[in-house]
């Protein structure tokens, strides 16, 4: 019992792990991330550990190994490609490098287009931003608009649809959205 229960536990935080890293977005010109590095000698730590903004030409610049390309890549890729470079260059042995995203780039740059609503259009993207706060921040559905069946469409995936009728907060239920989905609210 014990062992089927260790293993429950196991598959359900790693089934989190990866909708975590599933959820990360790609890097665009103007987003700024933290990268925290360790396994290397103390007094170059502070010398990469930092912010970083995203350059025009999507990259970044760092100690010993200058630009790195960062734009379209996802920040877990970016850790293991920056990781690499120190390896292969013979820099560090067994860099460890952690980056995140502290804010996305230009909000014109990332958008989220909402139609079926009472203002359609494009409407700004924020980090953790659900359906619903991308329907209501587009005004909220239009008298003969639908909760139940809301449409979101995202580049290479198949449509889904969504039941926002009960409310929000149920997180299967009423997703994260990214930077250039569709929100179709039928009538």
């Amino acid at each position: 019992m014990t062992r089927y229960f260790l293993f429950l536990l196991v598959f359900l935080e790693l089934r989190h792990l990866g909708y975590a890293q599933s959820g990360e977005l790609p890097l665009r010109p103007g987003d700024r991330i933290t990268i925290s590095v360790g396994a290397i000698p103390d007094n170059e730590v502070a010398q990469i550990k930092g912010v970083y903004t995203v350059s025009d030409s999507g990259t970044i610049n760092l100690l010993h190994i200058g630009e790195v390309r960062a734009l379209g890549l996802k920040p877990s890729a970016l850790q293991r490609s920056i990781e690499q470079t120190y390896v292969s260059r013979e820099i560090y042995t067994r860099p460890n490098v952690l980056v995140s995203i502290d804010s996305v780039g230009d909000a014109t740059m990332r958008q989220v287009m909402v139609t079926g609503v009472n203002k359609p259009g494009a409407v700004p993207y924020k980090q953790n931003m659900t359906l619903s706060q991308a329907i209501m921040t587009a005004g909220g559905p239009t008298p003969f608009g639908s909760m139940r069946k809301v449409k979101l469409v995202r580049a290479g995936r198949a449509p889904t649809v969504h039941n926002l009728s009960s409310g929000t907060g149920n997180p299967s239920v009423d997703v994260q959205v990214q930077p250039d989905d569709q929100i179709i609210v039928p009538e």
